[in-house]
């Protein structure tokens, strides 16, 4: 997931836009999710902190911006980041679990989806953990407005 700051140059050559990206791991998951923020349900996302590390990326800083992509890899939303912590696994509360806005938003449903989700996804040389980093950024819709 690349995400570097949007610079506005005096030029239009010179602006370099938001970075894109899509959630999850399957067109699917990016569609549904997708449709989670654009109804005002999902304020938030987590990703592991290994991931940026891993890459050597920076994890997302508050005032960011980004464009999200549908499953088919299309623009369909601008998101602006509202907030950014690193907490461990096991430490994610409820209000990240409804905040996140899938399933029934409950904290069981969002560690048992995550664990699967992470598992499946674990940086190479990575093992789960429960007490690994993860970054939960909170987010504001931008376009389309509700």
């Amino acid at each position: 997931m690349a995400r570097t700051g949007v610079v506005t140059g005096v030029l239009a050559s010179e602006t370099v836009p938001p970075p894109a990206w899509s959630f999850g791991d399957q067109p699917e998951i990016a569609d549904e999710l997708l449709d989670l923020v654009l109804d005002g349900t999902k304020t938030a996302t987590s990703s592991l902190a290994w991931e940026y590390e891993d890459a050597g990326e920076p994890v997302p800083q508050t005032g960011e911006l980004s464009i999200l992509l549908d499953g088919e890899r299309q623009p369909r939303a601008l998101i602006r980041t509202t907030s950014v912590e690193t907490v461990p696994f096991d430490e994610v509360d409820d209000d990240v679990a409804d905040a996140e806005g899938e399933g029934d938003r409950t904290l069981d449903h969002w560690r048992a989806e995550h664990e699967k989700y992470f598992r499946r996804n674990m940086p190479a040389g990575r093992e789960f953990d429960p007490g690994m980093p993860v970054v939960v950024e909170r987010f504001e819709l931008l376009y389309p407005r509700r």
